[in-house]
């Protein structure tokens, strides 16, 4: 059994997830405002659920998580990644944008996959996480081609901690591509791990991990409140001579 919530319900204690069954399942219920999604982020709270059900309020242990130092380029998309940026110097085929689509992009993110239906995201989805942007806490990383958005990727952000929602891609690499330039932007930043929910063979290709709900909740109190990112640009995610910077050392305040 969990807890059903109304609007003004309260969340339950996050170590009172189901462990069985549905491992991580906290809460159902209330409603998908921002202020509602600021609350569940805030707590280690995400929401996902299939058409037809209730929101359903999740806590998992353990969390899977992509410190952005340790985020792996292997050298296919390394090599993409020099042709992108070469482009975004010279001819401006390639563009890279930040926030510049940011419901567009949530919608790429909402549409049938080639090898399936498409995603949990909602019309109710869309509107909550579109008033989070609007408060300047929910952010897109687009990639452009010849004028068309191609690939993409959103999430949310509280002071240094990234909370990584769904990537799409309409060409080869793109969403890599976006996630490439968005890590690199986040580690210069001071972001030192992005909240990936759940564990995937794919997130694991690119150097995400699993880790203990405490050690997340830790990592979280310590990060949440310190001082909003309020200027969101692409960096680069390979120097000129083709070495990836995202271990750098360098921290933009």
């Amino acid at each position: 059994m969990i807890p059903w919530l109304d609007t003004d319900t309260p969340f339950p204690d996050v170590s009172q997830a189901l462990t069985t069954d549905a491992p991580g399942l906290l809460a159902a219920g209330a409603d998908l405002s921002p202020q509602r999604l600021l609350m569940a982020y805030r707590h280690g709270i995400f929401p996902w659920f299939s058409e037809g059900q209730p929101i359903l309020w999740w806590s998992t242990d353990p969390r899977m998580v992509l410190h952005t130092a340790q985020f792996r380029i292997s050298d296919s998309l390394k090599k993409t990644l020099r042709r992108v940026e070469r482009s975004r110097q010279e001819d401006g085929r390639w563009q890279i944008r930040f926030d510049s689509a940011f419901e567009q992009v949530m919608r790429n993110c909402a549409a049938p996959r080639r090898d399936g239906p498409g995603t949990w995201i909602s019309e109710e989805i869309i509107a909550g996480y579109s008033g989070l942007h609007r408060m300047g806490h929910a952010h897109s990383a687009e990639v452009w081609l010849d004028g068309e958005l191609v690939g993409g990727a959103y999430g949310v952000c509280l002071g240094r901690m990234f909370y990584g929602e769904s990537m799409f891609a309409r060409v080869t690499d793109a969403s890599k591509i976006a996630l490439a330039y968005l890590v690199r932007f986040l580690h210069a930043h001071g972001v030192a791990m992005i909240d990936c929910q759940q564990e995937t063979g794919h997130l694991a290709s690119l150097g995400a991990a699993p880790i203990a709900r405490s050690q997340f909740l830790a990592h979280l109190r310590n990060s949440i409140d310190l001082p909003q990112i309020t200027e969101w640009a692409p960096i680069a995610p390979l120097g000129p001579d083709g070495v990836k910077l995202a271990t750098d050392s360098t921290t933009a305040r």
